[in-house]
């Protein structure tokens, strides 16, 4: 995931979209809406925002100079905290010991109910993305440079390894009983890695679908599936076999799909677009999968986590002012954004 800063403009925008055939396509009728939108405000760019959902809090890592964690009730989304000076781009959270962990450089772990930093982990590379395991008590932090992979023990704070991905890594899911699946980015493949020896056990080849610039990969764990999303030539979700990789079907998606979820309680695969939209993939039987639904929910939102006790999904946004005319156009599978409005960053939580 790329963090999202207050800049001026990201491109030309939906206009420019539209010219290259890759405009967001019109929502569609379903079950989902926006239930609520709570303005937070606050300064900062973002990238992944997690959930703790026994818990019930939020967390929104906000970067830049006034860059904090900030946190969130996951059911009212009012604000319960913050850690200050703690700018990342994702956090994750043992529910078990109630550490919690934020990809600063070194690594900043806290005190999930006091939130209240514990200490710094030295690590090597690029801290971006981050997952919790729950196989083993162990969060992954992921690099777009090496090492890919840094995994530390969440109970002691400590570094247990670092591994190879073989390529830039962008989300990891763990299917809980030690297969953690990881989609390399530059590579168009999922990394499959044996997570108590932390060894990359095979590479999923998905190129021969001509898809770059993988993002979001989502997993149903008890029918083995995976979903893997890529941003060319065209926003599109590679749907694979995760016991052999055999590729099953393709779908379209929307354009700048960042992070997904799968809900197991619905058997649909969520993704949020920057281009404002939300699509829900709906698993019909472990070889038959449709778009569902497109939701409208607002531009530049491209980050969700799914609350699975109330199958509530969250994303968030700023809102932006309108496009300068000289604006230079966007990076290939991006949207292009305007100037943001200030005090407008905001929670949208989507549901039935």
């Amino acid at each position: 995931m790329r963090r999202l800063c207050l800049a001026f403009v990201l491109g030309a925008g939906i206009a420019i979209l539209a010219a290259t055939g890759l405009a967001q396509r019109a929502p569609t009728a379903g079950p989902y809406k926006v239930l609520k939108t709570a303005k937070v405000g606050g300064d900062g760019g973002w990238d992944y925002i997690s959930a703790d959902v026994e818990g019930r809090r939020l967390y929104v890592p906000r970067s830049g100079p006034m860059g904090q964690l900030t946190v969130f009730n996951l059911d009212t989304l009012e604000s319960v905290g913050a850690i200050a000076k703690v700018g990342a781009g994702g956090a994750a959270v043992d529910p078990t010991s109630h550490h919690g962990f934020s990809t600063t450089k070194p690594i900043t772990m806290w005190d999930a109910s006091t939130l209240k930093v514990i200490k710094t982990i030295d690590v090597d590379g690029r801290p971006d993305g981050i997952m919790f395991d729950p196989y083993n008590e162990r969060v992954w932090v992921q690099s777009h440079m090496p090492p890919y992979a840094t995994v530390i023990d969440a109970k002691e704070g400590t570094v247990v390894g670092t591994l190879d991905l073989g390529g830039m890594p962008e989300q990891a899911v763990s299917d809980g009983k030690g297969t953690v699946y990881v989609n390399i980015s530059d590579k168009a493949n999922i990394a499959v890695v044996d997570a108590k020896n932390m060894i990359v056990t095979a590479h999923y080849d998905l190129s021969s679908k001509g898809v770059t610039t993988g993002s979001g990969l989502a997993l149903d764990a008890k029918n083995h599936v995976l979903f893997a999303y890529y941003r060319l030539p065209s926003p599109t979700v590679v749907i694979v076999n995760a016991g052999n990789g055999n590729i099953i079907t393709t779908l379209p998606t929307e354009m700048h799909v960042d992070n997904v979820a799968f809900n197991p309680a619905t058997m649909e695969a969520i993704s949020a677009a920057g281009a404002g939209s939300m699509t829900f993939i709906k698993e019909n039987s472990p070889t038959s999968f449709a778009v569902e639904q497109t939701l409208q929910t607002t531009l530049g939102a491209r980050n969700l986590v799914l609350d699975t006790k109330t199958n509530h999904v969250l994303t968030m946004a700023f809102e932006y002012g309108p496009l300068p005319a000289n604006a230079p156009p966007p990076p290939p599978g991006r949207v292009g954004l305007g100037p943001v409005v200030p005090g407008s960053f905001s929670i949208l939580m989507v549901g039935k």
